[in-house]
């Protein structure tokens, strides 16, 4: 079968690509800029712009099978392109898909789509969503993605929609690593002495590859389905990597709201390095730290997570050797 992979090149689409490609579908990789070098048999490298319509249909022609995953992934309050990648994108890939005949899109939506902040610490696929204006635009503009793809829905386009929590495990070839990965990666190696408390539900990147899978294949049209996996405290997991990498790990934890009364302060200084870790958004993910329920995925697409230690082991591997861990997962889907 012929599927197509928007955000191709990207951490979750090295992990869906060779998933598929082990499943023996005919892969059509979609990214604005192709990697360089020889594609992986099985692999055809495209590139494609979701703000582009005519780009969208040239790229998605012949798939049955169409995953997007394109994203602007951010903590600030306020981004343009996120905003218009986040939600305007998914429009343009929802209208080609339904233009071209696609069976099935399958959308990679975010947990951040659902407002933790007033979800009485627990959230499902019922739970209230990102919709107040002081919210990151990340998590505001997920949510008004998925406003845009059930417009198209409603015009007959057969899609289903997923909501990772976070993601983090091998393999992750990004430059620079994932937020969670690059803190395990310092905690691997016992350059973490101390960790902010809080917490998160954290899934690994080869289950959601998997879920998104299950969700093409037995998800119901117009349909949530919440990707899970443990919630775990960021002390525990950096303590974890630590052991796996034959190190010490954290001795103790920040409290949260001490590093809260600093944000005025740290802020602008993450703005002039570059980088929104050390903001309002990323403290308040930690302090959120619902549970996040995914019976729903679990009894309707058969979705079932490894245990979080299996992905720590397996990262801290990967990270030593990363041969040892390609292709990435060998367990298929039934």
């Amino acid at each position: 079968m012929k599927v197509a992979v928007t955000g191709a090149a990207g951490y979750l689409g090295t992990n869906l690509l060779s998933l598929l490609v082990g499943r023996g579908h005919e892969v059509v990789a979609i990214d604005r800029v192709v990697p360089e070098g020889p594609a992986d048999p099985g692999v055809t490298w495209m590139s494609g712009n979701v703000l582009d319509p005519d780009s969208m249909r040239t790229v998605l022609a012949g798939a049955e099978i169409v995953y997007h995953l394109v994203a602007v992934i951010t903590l600030a309050e306020k981004n343009d392109l996120a905003w218009k990648v986040n939600t305007e994108g998914v429009r343009v890939v929802a209208e080609a898909a339904l233009d071209l005949g696609v069976r099935r899109m399958v959308h990679a939506s975010s947990i951040h789509a659902f407002d933790q902040y007033s979800c009485g610490g627990r959230i499902d696929e019922s739970s209230p969503r990102s919709t107040t204006d002081g919210l990151p635009v990340y998590d505001r503009s997920k949510w008004a993605g998925e406003v845009e793809l059930r417009k198209v829905i409603d015009k007959g386009l057969d899609a289903v929609i997923c909501n990772p929590t976070g993601v983090f495990g091998p393999v992750d070839h990004s430059t620079p690593l994932s937020r969670i990965n690059r803190t395990l990666k310092d905690a691997a190696r016992g350059r973490v002495p101390a960790m902010i408390g809080g917490g998160f539900d954290l899934v690994d990147v080869r289950d959601v590859a998997q879920g998104l899978v299950l969700a093409s294949e037995r998800g119901r049209t117009g349909e949530n389905y919440l990707l899970g996996g443990s919630m775990i405290s960021m002390l525990d997991l950096c303590r974890l990597a630590a052991r796996h990498g034959g190190k010490k790990g954290p001795k103790f934890t920040i409290p949260p709201r001490l590093v809260g009364g600093l944000i005025p302060v740290l802020e602008p200084i993450g703005k002039m390095l570059g980088t929104d870790i050390m903001s309002r958004a990323a403290l308040g993910a930690l302090l959120s730290a619902p549970v996040v329920d995914h019976d729903k995925a679990t009894r309707e697409i058969d979705y079932q997570p490894r245990p979080i230690d299996e992905t720590v082991r397996d990262l801290v591997t990967f990270f030593a050797d990363p041969t040892q861990l390609t292709p990435p997962d060998t367990r298929q889907i039934a």
